[in-house]
């Protein structure tokens, strides 16, 4: 039985009452069980670290994850849908330091790699709950319980494969990596990993902090590609337009300055971070800073050793703060000159002899404290990149990027470039690199399994942390004594990369599984993630089966409501700036007026059914077709809809359906329900009014089964309801118990009707425009009015809005409507009003002439632009 609708709604105590019922019901693995013998649509989720709370940006980018795959599932797909955990490397570990005070690895071998990872091990899953919980509130469906973690023996024996097959077929390599750090000069480097490793000791990308004079605990955070050069630093710059941060990293609670664009190469994610002040790079000119060094301390007196402002500074690579060496650099050198740092005829500052050497003013150690300077080649694991780039690139090509600016800019920018990379990390709580070397490293064995380390070892394995594997040793077969385990791990973005792979054990278990749904259909993350994420899966699956990973893919920008979310620029990878009030006005404009129709609908059948005993039951197939122009116009409208929603989805273009979905609520409620309140309510007769409802509820019910998979929550309440005025004749489905288990509708074509639409189009035009004229002579609706005179120039156009001038009066409350094409006899002159926004970016200099000639343009003038669609302005 059709149930009362209440006046008011609380959305989100409606929202808890949902989660309930889905929660009772199971209605995800339901969903599961029902489409298990569907066509497989395969969805890839990249994991967080729990270490962190979720953010807007993992809700975003949460929501897009669900509303597709909930479209693939209504589409007639099987949709699993994991969530995964990134469980190991330096978000853990700077925790567990910061906790325990530990300083360096001497601390760690103080307390043991068994008890250091432990405490790693105890603080992994540290918020899981709360993301659970977020996640769910969000009305997202995803698998908790059948999840992966990285940590997972099975998923690190995947790795290991991984690993094994780039290491037989010549992909990895033994080189050097260049570590820049001088503790001494407060030098540390972050772990900067979205930047180009080396085979030789050639310019790495370093980040080096400067404390400022006027407050040492801040330092600005500048960034080079050659360390060599900062025995030579005079100078730092920033943008002066971009917006710049005072940050705290809050790991090691240090504060620094920097780009606020740039805050990525810093940190994985803005859990790690906090913002103390904002202010434009402007406002740091002149700001003195200690030297790194004290080679050249007789420059300060010429104005070195502070910010200086210039726009070659870019927000797309570093830190927004570039270290400044004028003898190593053009700009430099011309910035330094414009700020008179340094003049032609000084002496160059440039202690490098012509053998690439340091000269005797750099002396090899830093300051008072015998501290090594700035950088120490340190042996690394690479995987060979550069060889592929143009595989990368034909692979890259093949995927479809959403939006598609990505895939050749940002994304293909990135693989043009790309190095080798370096994979292995000298720390603790990872997967460990399975290489068994002798002292001399001429002798190396590569281990890709749990059993064939077990073979090769003789022990009994399972777990495959540094701290159970470590120890054990794998005789020579060269006469060099025991192998023992290289002492790194992996750097955790490659365990990441290799996810598509281990979170279903391949290839040890589901071998068959995984290649029928490889590359992946769909994946999401935000932009940050093509130097990540997009990367380090397609490195992986071009080195190992020479395809790309994954087929589609939406990239959103970085930052309740997911409707506003989905509606904004971030959805084409633009960013965010949240406000509540944007998700007010979802509720004010979309979901109230269309809780509101559904309402009116209802108790307009329970009116039906108490005062004239007819029970209101919809069968699509037997409705009869009715001949109003409103409810042929709805119908069509809806159906075109439905087309263009099932077009948009399919090319993964979510915010070009959102716009279109709130334009429809506007249709239905300010223009269907408002025009046919009568009707509805049985003023028009009993049959008339049984046609009326039929539509309206057609129409509810098609935009609950389209809107589904964006707003899970409000489709679920209404349907709980409508579901009782359905004929269970005209069911297909199976069960009907949650709107989520029913299919998207299909788009009646013998239903749209593109000349009612039009027809309907004008009378808005003309309605809208009536009210306007209103409002200007402040005549409001209630005084009524003899006539309203709809001059157009074309004569059909004029038969439509005629054909629809009952509404017309009702609407605008006149007596008479007349039509007419002669604009001169009621005396209509034609004039131009420029468009400042658009001419002003187009024209610069020349937009004042072109508006005043604009303006000057006589009505006949533009009767002509209008014929010929141009017009020529001298200026």
């Amino acid at each position: 039985m059709v149930e009362a609708v209440p006046e008011s709604i609380q959305f989100p105590k409606e929202e808890e009452r949902i989660l309930q019922f889905w929660q009772e019901k199971d209605c995800f693995q339901e969903c599961l069980k029902q489409s298990k013998n569907r066509p497989r649509y395969t969805f890839y989720d990249g994991p967080p670290f729990a270490t962190g709370l979720p953010h807007y940006g993992h809700i975003l980018a949460g929501t897009i994850k669900d509303i597709v795959t909930r479209f693939a599932h209504q589409n007639g797909f099987h949709v699993d849908r994991r969530f995964g955990w990134d469980c190991h490397g330096l978000p853990v570990e700077y925790e567990i330091d910061k906790s325990l005070d530990i300083k360096g690895p001497e601390d760690v071998a103080k307390m043991g790699i068994a008890e250091y990872n432990k405490q790693c091990r105890n603080i992994v899953m540290r918020y899981a709950n709360e993301w659970e919980t977020s996640v769910r509130r969000m009305g997202r469906w995803i698998d908790f319980k059948n999840d992966y973690k990285t940590l997972y023996p099975w998923f690190m024996e995947t790795v290991w494969w991984v690993f094994k097959q780039l290491y037989d077929t010549g992909l990895v390599y033994r080189g050097v990596k260049v570590m820049p750090f001088s503790t001494a000069c407060n030098t540390p480097l972050s772990n900067f990993e979205a930047n180009q490793n080396y085979k030789d000791v050639q310019d790495p990308s370093v980040i080096v902090t400067f404390p400022l004079l006027e407050d040492e605990a801040v330092s600005f955070i500048a960034w080079t590609t050659t360390p060599w050069t900062l025995p030579s630093n005079l100078a730092l710059c920033v943008s002066p337009d971009f917006i710049y941060v005072k940050v705290k990293d809050n790991s090691s609670q240090k504060v620094y300055i920097m780009m606020e664009a740039r805050l990525v190469a810093l940190f994985k994610s803005d859990s790690e971070y906090t913002i103390l002040d904002k202010f434009p790079g402007k406002t740091l000119k002149g700001k003195k800073y200690k030297p790194l060094f004290e080679y050249f301390i007789k420059c300060k007196e010429s104005g070195a050793f502070s910010v200086v402002v210039d726009n070659y500074v870019r927000d797309d690579d570093g830190t927004g703060v570039v270290h400044q060496a004028p003898y190593f650099g053009a700009d430099d050198y011309r910035i330094c000159m414009d700020y008179k740092i340094i003049q032609k005829d000084s002496a160059p500052i440039c202690p490098v002899d012509p053998s690439g050497v340091f000269t005797a003013e750099v002396t090899h150690f830093a300051g008072q404290s015998d501290t090594p300077l700035i950088y120490k080649a340190v042996p690394s694991w690479f995987v060979r990149v550069e060889h592929m780039v143009e595989k990368l690139l034909d692979n890259n090509s093949k995927c479809y990027w959403v939006p598609e600016f990505v895939r050749e800019k940002r994304f293909g920018n990135w693989l043009r470039d790309a190095r080798d990379w370096a994979i292995s990390r000298n720390r603790y709580w990872g997967t460990p690199i399975p290489l068994w070397v002798s002292d001399d490293y001429e002798e190396v064995v590569c281990v890709g399994s749990m059993a064939e380390l077990e073979e090769l070892t003789g022990a009994k394995v399972s777990d495959l942390h540094r701290e159970s594997i470590d120890g054990l040793t794998i005789p020579s077969r060269c006469g060099k004594g025991q192998l023992k385990r290289v002492s790194e791990v992996f750097d955790c973005w490659f365990e990441s990369g290799s996810m598509p792979y281990a979170q279903v054990h391949y290839p040890f278990e589901n071998r068959r599984e995984f290649e029928d749904a490889f590359p992946a259909d769909f994946i999401a993350e935000g932009i940050d993630q093509t130097r990540g994420w997009f990367y380090t899966l397609l490195v992986l699956s071009t080195a190992l089966f020479g395809k790309p990973p994954f087929k589609n893919v939406i990239v959103n920008g970085l930052v309740l409501a997911r409707l506003y979310l989905i509606n904004s620029p971030v959805v084409r990878a633009e960013n965010l700036r949240f406000k509540e009030e944007g998700v007010r006005d979802v509720l004010k404009d979309v979901f109230l007026p269309w809780y509101n129709a559904y309402r009116f609908l209802v108790q307009n059948v329970q009116r039906l059914q108490k005062e004239e005993a007819i029970e209101f039951l919809y069968n699509e197939r037997t409705a009869s077709v009715s001949d109003n122009i409103m409810d042929k116009w709805i119908q069509s409208f809806t159906q075109s809809l439905i087309q263009f929603f099932r077009d948009e989805m399919g090319a993964y273009r979510l915010y070009t359906v959102v716009p279109k979905l709130v334009k429809f609520v506007d249709m239905l409620t300010n223009w269907y329900v408002r025009t046919n309140r009568r009707r509805l309510k049985g003023e028009s007769g009993t049959e008339d009014c049984v046609r009326a409802l039929e539509t309206l509820f057609s129409v509810l019910f098609s935009m609950c089964r389209l809107m589904a998979p964006f707003t899970p929550f409000i489709t679920e309440l209404m349907y709980q309801n409508l579901r009782h005025l359905i004929d269970p004749a005209s069911v297909e489905e199976k069960d009907t118990e949650s709107i989520h288990y029913l299919m998207l509708p299909h788009a009646r074509e013998s239903l749209i009707d593109k000349r009612i639409e039009s027809a309907v189009s004008q009378m808005q035009s003309v309605i809208e425009l009536g009210r306007v004229i209103r409002d200007r002579k402040t005549l409001p609706v209630k005084y009524p009015l003899k006539e309203v005179v709809v001059i157009h120039q074309d004569p059909e156009a004029l038969r439509d809005i005629q054909s629809l001038q009952k509404y017309i009066l009702e609407e605008l409350n006149v007596r008479q409507l007349t039509l007419s094409t002669d604009k001169d006899k009621y005396g209509i002159r034609l004039r131009a009003e420029p468009d400042h926004m658009v001419l002003g970016k187009r024209l610069k200099g020349a937009f004042k002439s072109v508006t005043a000639s604009i303006k000057e343009l006589k009505s006949e003038e533009l009767e002509n632009f209008q014929k010929t669609g141009m017009y020529h302005i001298h200026t």
